[in-house]
């Protein structure tokens, strides 16, 4: 078990694990129990005192829920409230397009969920807390690391009870893509572009039961509407940069966005009382060049910060963590600098490719958004060629996508 030492002379408290993980994220918290599941001894340290606040992603994906499975938790994931989703359904210019069908993986798994991050995030804690080697602190924000002879040796935390020192075999920077880890150790990631902006909010159901639906594009712009247990989840995309625009023109004009897009929501965005009742999600598409340094290893999106596109996040922050243990537990075991180096460098060659191969979609995706055609991708009524594509091509995409969007372009197992 980790120990904790107290000085009082500076009331700066001192703690020993051989992995510490700046990060109470899914890469951060699935990490950990996977390697107390291995007999390491681990330190999670999140900044917020729970769970409890709107995430980017919802969404769980089958290559998730394989791993769910594996580690025993399923009863206890489904018996959190979700939606889950066979058909990822989009209604483009009005017409409602059955774009990809998960049906078609391989069982059990033939469907995302939809479950709000913070059940997630719990869920994984406590079984995380399940073994004795594991613990998770909260309401404690990583300021910077510690090294000694150019190697990463530990973190400085700030905590309602005075600063925190965990000295560590291994730093994880699970942190972000706010990362005060990846900063400290003079990595930055190479940015990619994305022109456009989510604005976040939330709307009660329509009276009319309405289908789940995840996009909608038309000619006013797009907005996303991921249906969680009592009540719609929303986005609206705007150009990068304009949410100033937005705020100038209005509520009222903010609520016609939304309902030229989708109609259906005309009869409760008057529940939106005010601007303030949006939270601007500044997208970002970046990756790390180099995911380590001696000491320390950076994963999710401390390492790589996914778009919203294909609401794929917390399934690549997943992987990352369960490559990562997997690689990591027996050089841990082990012991010895130049083995936990090796392997850090290990999971980067796994799972940087597959990362990059993702995002370069989404960011041909967040370019045809950016094309201004919006709702006339698709004409209504179709064209002759757009009604040949929907019957004959269509069909044929839908199991790639489904492969693509359920699992990656490299799934892990536990």
């Amino acid at each position: 078990m980790a120990t904790t030492q107290q000085t009082s002379a500076d009331e700066t408290r001192t703690q020993r694990a051989q992995v510490c993980i700046a990060g109470g994220g899914p890469a951060g918290v699935m990490l950990g129990l996977l390697l107390a599941r291995a007999g390491i001894e681990v330190v999670v340290l999140e900044k917020h005192a729970d769970f409890f606040r709107d995430f980017r992603g919802d969404t769980v994906h089958p290559s998730t829920l394989n791993i769910i499975d594996a580690l025993g938790l399923r009863s206890e994931f489904d018996a959190i409230p979700h939606t889950p989703l066979p058909r990822l359904d989009a209604v483009i210019n009005g017409i409602r397009i059955h774009a990809i069908d998960l049906s078609t993986l391989p069982p059990p798994n033939r469907m995302i969920t939809l479950m709000p991050q913070w059940d997630l995030l719990q869920l994984l804690a406590r079984a995380g807390e399940r073994h004795p080697s594991f613990r998770l602190r909260m309401n404690a924000d990583v300021t910077g690391v510690i090294e000694r002879g150019g190697r990463v040796v530990g973190v400085r935390a700030d905590t309602p009870d005075g600063e925190l020192v965990v000295e560590a075999d291994l730093v994880v920077a699970a942190d972000g893509r706010s990362s005060t880890v990846r900063p400290s150790v003079g990595l930055t990631p190479r940015e990619y572009g994305v022109p456009s902006d989510v604005l976040w909010f939330r709307l009660p159901r329509p009276t009319e039961k309405m289908p789940d639906t995840l996009l909608w594009a038309g000619v006013g712009g797009f907005v996303i509407t991921i249906p969680r247990p009592d009540y719609l989840q929303c986005g609206l995309l705007i150009p990068h940069g304009t949410f100033p625009q937005v705020q100038g023109e209005g509520l009222e004009a903010f609520r016609q966005r939304i309902t030229r897009v989708v109609p259906r929501l005309t009869e409760v965005v008057g529940v939106l009382a005010s601007l303030d009742d949006v939270k601007l999600l500044s997208v970002q598409i970046d990756r790390l060049d180099r995911w380590w340094r001696p000491g320390m290893l950076a994963i999710g999106d401390a390492a790589h910060a996914m778009s919203p596109v294909f609401g794929v996040g917390i399934n690549y922050a997943v992987q990352d963590a369960v490559a990562a243990a997997r690689v990591l537990a027996p050089a841990l075991s082990r012991g010895g600098a130049d083995a936990l180096d090796a392997a850090c460098a290990a999971v980067q060659r796994r799972r940087e490719r597959p990362t990059a191969m993702m995002q370069a979609i989404q960011r041909a995706a967040h370019r045809l958004i950016a094309s201004g055609r919006r709702g006339r991708i698709i004409d209504n009524p179709p064209t002759r060629v757009q009604r040949a594509v929907l019957r004959l091509v269509l069909p044929t995409l839908r199991p790639l996508m489904a492969r693509l969007i359920g699992y990656g372009f490299r799934p892990e197992r536990v």
